[in-house]
């Protein structure tokens, strides 16, 4: 069967990891006001990201009133590690245990896209490629070694890390370094729509990991641009009550 390569230039065209080790993060394009890609974002993390990181500073009543799920659709689809919907969202997995397996203790996540920003993170979902030299037998191209192993593979398919030389407008020649899928059961076509779809779910998670980053966040934006507005009707009349004032002065 024809092997399928598919360079990086195709499915992530703004990702070019330079000689120098930096690399060019992609903007998450999200949007924490759309409850359904909240809501697909709820279930991608529950089921990939919480056996091993928990996000323990969030509770799940608190999900499902932010994002319009009822405690027995909570229950039904995201409560796997707890039974009251008042709990957080913590694992069950000793940290002595995580470091002996992964080299270090997965770190909770309930503030990570804060501290991160969601485009590293968007970046760092799509940047897994195949290292056997690593322990998980994969590396990233925005977290070097990183002991965490690809666990949405299935979903993106297999990268490798691959140099090539390129020459740039001025006749510098310079080498790169870019990621390729390698695929040899799809076609283009088929490839492309998984890849589509993949870039779709990771925008999800990252969505959902920056909604429990600050779950009040959607209230609060709400919330600016009406005091903004009060603030600006109350200058009005406070510059019209100062010119009232000081015109019996002079």
């Amino acid at each position: 069967m024809r092997k399928v390569i598919f360079a990086l230039t195709l499915f992530l065209p703004s990702l070019t990891l330079a000689s120098s080790g930096g690399v060019e993060l992609m903007k998450a394009n999200n949007d924490i006001t759309d409850q359904a890609s909240l809501q697909a974002g709820a279930k991608l993390f529950v089921n990939y990201c919480l056996g091993c990181h928990s996000a323990k500073y969030v509770r799940f009543e608190r999900i499902g009133a932010d994002l319009g799920l009822s405690d027995e659709e909570l229950k039904e689809n995201l409560m796997f590690t707890a039974e009251k919907v008042g709990e957080t969202m913590t694992i069950a997995m000793p940290a002595k245990d995580s470091e002996r397996w992964f080299g270090v203790t997965p770190p909770d996540l309930s503030v990570t896209a804060r501290a991160r920003g969601t485009d590293w993170l968007y970046t760092y979902l799509l940047g897994f490629y195949l290292d056997p030299s690593r322990p998980s037998g994969v590396n990233n191209t925005v977290f070097k070694d990183v002991g965490m192993p690809h666990v949405l593979w299935e979903r993106q398919g297999w990268q490798k890390l691959v140099h090539e030389e390129v020459t740039d407008d001025k006749g510098h020649a310079h080498e790169v370094a870019k990621l390729e899928l390698v695929d040899d059961k799809m076609t283009e076509e088929e490839h492309q729509e998984k890849v589509d779809q993949y870039q779709q779910d990771v925008r999800n998670l990252v969505n959902f990991m920056e909604y429990i980053g600050e779950p009040a966040q959607v209230d609060r934006l709400n919330l600016g641009w009406k005091v903004i507005l009060f603030l600006g009707f109350f200058a009005i009349f406070a510059y019209l009550l100062k010119h009232e004032y000081w015109r019996d002065v002079k």
